[in-house]
């Protein structure tokens, strides 16, 4: 009992540490009147659009609260655990948005004077996301396993996570793009008018996006993804109490209390450290989390469970992360060869711009999937299946600075943004710029850490729906096995089609917008008329929130019907072959994505012709093709894939064979 207090104080630690952050931002002066007018437009329309999202996820969260309530064989608490990790998982996202859009212009005024105070203005913000994400996390699980003594029912709290994660990300990631590509289609290729010009009606809509898409929808998408790998680690837990006693339940909430601690000895090292470059400082931040995790999680093993074994298993998780991530910072940043080839095949147009950037995905797979089964052989070595729990514990163990270094990137992009859209100045402009170029490495480095730990939890959990249906084995030479096989391998095809096709169309009435008012509105290219910046809002806001709908059900709705109409195995079925398409999927979504944003970008920087090139005009296509993939159908194949386990689980008493 002693231990779960541990865990609550520092969870109430983490959560305190966002305050004072948040409380320090908020105190930064803004000298730039139109910087903060702006910065408003932006402010009021991210929280516009959320309050309306969350409005429609208030009545999925209440009926399938209702649902789990009344339904005989589940149990009334796993409604209650469900509720609040619904509630946790929107406040978590709207915490971080709410600051994101606040430091946006104080990383810009930060920008005034040098580099470094302007990193960590945009830092402190993302540290406050980071810290309330594990904040938030750890407190609702060690409440909920404190009141209920059972981390089986806990899982209900993964479900309420998943499903407001997957409707965030997937109707933050259609808010986005839509708003991106409208912005960029008509701004850039077709008038000419530079990235963040307030002549461009799509621009505000844009710079929303960055904060609900890249912002909220990523707090409750790592939100998600770190209650559910301590979930899972837990009820493993008990599996192995003969061998390592009770305390094994509550090792991975020990273990995420020490991330925390050791996340906030690595935010220390990046606020302390000067005159370096913004990457490399950073990088020692995480570095430093990571090497004081390592010994915390040594003695956490030694004090607690005993067997060395599974510190190792943990550690071959924290590696695992590290070695995902810089996998992903080779294939997707512009200081490595495969980005600058995307950048060269650029010089010979669109298609071959896109063909060098789709095989640069496609091979891209290879590392972080061989990885993952490296990690999983491992760590199932050195501590069976509950030592593969705990290796996903330990990938996300350090989420705080991890996320920190992640959620940053859209604060900087919208403070160059801002630096452009009031004309602070061309210095002040390529300082901001300059820190999000930081942001986008990062930013994909946070995606191969998410992507893995995806694929680890999600296996943890379908071996957890075995034990929970009393399935000892899956025969792959089983008819209905098979068909479920098939059918989990198509999900994430189907998925993915889904929310690209409903950016697509979304974009399109973007574009139509945009070109109307360029036709219509005399005086608005001459600068003498402001936009209807509003009506784009509008459109991105309609169209996000009514095409998340259908995918959201399609991963709630799936495992239900496929399990009751074809059984236990064929349900296992698919889980196995839904994470297997869609790991794939997402890293080839994400590192394409990457690479094709980095290419135009690096071609910006003067390469190749530089800015209104032949070669840059190609590179923009690419970008728009990657924008879907990267930020909206890559990411939310992550929490589809936990999210139809967590639901196969919740479901099994009705299917327990």
């Amino acid at each position: 009992m002693l231990l779960i207090w541990f865990c609550l104080l520092c969870s109430l630690v983490a959560l305190g540490g966002a305050g004072v952050l948040a409380y320090r931002l908020n105190q930064e002066k803004v000298e730039e009147p139109r910087a903060e007018i702006i910065s408003g437009y932006i402010r009021s329309g991210a929280k516009t659009f959320l309050i309306r999202e969350y409005k429609i996820l208030a009545v999925f969260t209440v009926l399938v609260t209702l649902v789990i309530f009344i339904m005989p064989s589940l149990s009334w608490k796993t409604g209650i655990a469900f509720l609040v990790g619904a509630i946790f998982s929107a406040a978590a996202g709207f915490v971080g948005m709410t600051i994101a859009t606040s430091a946006n212009v104080r990383t810009a005024e930060a920008c005034r004077h040098q580099l470094i105070p302007g990193l960590r203005v945009a830092f402190a913000s993302g540290s406050v996301m980071g810290l309330v994400v594990v904040g938030l996390g750890l407190l609702g699980i060690s409440l909920l396993y404190l009141i209920f003594g059972s981390p089986e029912i806990i899982y209900g709290f993964g479900f309420g996570a998943s499903l407001v994660a997957l409707f965030a990300r997937v109707g933050g990631g259609i808010y986005t793009k839509a708003a991106d590509i409208g912005a960029d289609l008509v701004g850039k290729m077709e008038t000419g008018i530079p990235e963040d010009d307030l002549r461009n009606p799509a621009t505000i809509a844009d710079n929303v996006g960055d904060n609900v898409g890249d912002v909220a929808g990523l707090g409750a998408d790592l939100f998600e993804s770190y209650t559910e790998s301590i979930i899972a680690a837990m009820v493993l837990g008990l599996a192995v109490l003969p061998l390592l006693g009770s305390k094994a339940i509550v090792l991975p909430l020990i273990l995420s209390a020490l991330g925390i601690i050791a996340a906030l000895v690595g935010m220390g090292v990046v606020f302390l450290i000067k005159n370096q470059p913004p990457r490399r400082i950073l990088n020692y931040g995480i570095w430093s989390a990571t090497m004081v995790m390592v010994v915390f999680s040594w003695v956490a093993v030694k004090l607690t469970v005993k067997q060395i074994d599974i510190f190792w298993a943990l550690l071959v998780g924290l590696l695992a992360g590290l070695i995902i991530g810089l996998t992903t910072e080779y294939y997707t940043s512009d200081a490595r060869r495969p980005v600058r080839e995307v950048a060269q095949s650029s010089k010979t147009g669109s298609a071959t711009n896109i063909i060098s950037g789709f095989s640069l995905g496609l091979m891209s797979t290879t590392g972080p999937v061989l990885t993952v089964v490296a990690a999983i052989i491992l760590a199932y070595k050195f501590g069976g299946i509950y030592g593969v729990a705990v290796a996903a514990v330990g990938l996300l163990s350090t989420l705080g600075i991890t996320l920190a270094t992640d959620s940053y990137g859209p604060v900087a992009d919208n403070a160059a943004g801002l630096a452009e859209m009031a004309k602070l100045g061309p210095e002040i402009r390529l300082r901001a710029e300059e820190l999000d170029a930081v942001g986008n490495t990062t930013a994909a480095i946070g995606k191969g850490f998410s992507i893995g730990s995806a694929a680890l939890t999600a296996l943890v959990l379908m071996i957890s729906f075995g034990q929970a249906v009393n399935l000892q084995f899956i025969n792959l030479l089983d008819v209905n096995t098979i068909a479920g096989l098939f059918i989990g391998g198509l999900l994430p095809f189907i998925f993915s089609a889904l929310v690209i096709k409903a950016i697509g169309r979304a974009a399109g009435q973007m574009v139509e917008e945009v070109r109307r008012q360029f036709r219509e509105t005399v005086g608005i290219m001459e600068g003498t008329v402001e936009p209807d910046y509003n009506r784009c809002i509008a459109i991105s806001t309609s169209s996000a929130l009514r095409q998340m709908i259908l995918p959201g059900l399609l991963a709630v709705l799936a495992p239900v019907v496929v399990g009751r109409w074809l059984g236990a195995a064929s349900l296992a079925g698919l889980l196995a072959g839904s994470i297997v398409s869609g790991f794939l999927l997402a890293v080839f979504m994400a590192n394409a994505g990457g690479a094709w944003d980095n290419a135009k970008k690096y071609i910006e920087a003067g390469n190749h012709g530089g800015k209104g090139s032949a070669a840059h005009r190609a590179s923009i296509v690419g970008d728009m093709v990657g924008d879907p993939l990267k930020d909206a159908a890559g990411p939310a194949l992550n929490i589809l894939i936990k999210l139809m386990a967590i639901v196969s689980i919740i479901i099994a008493p009705l299917l327990i064979i």
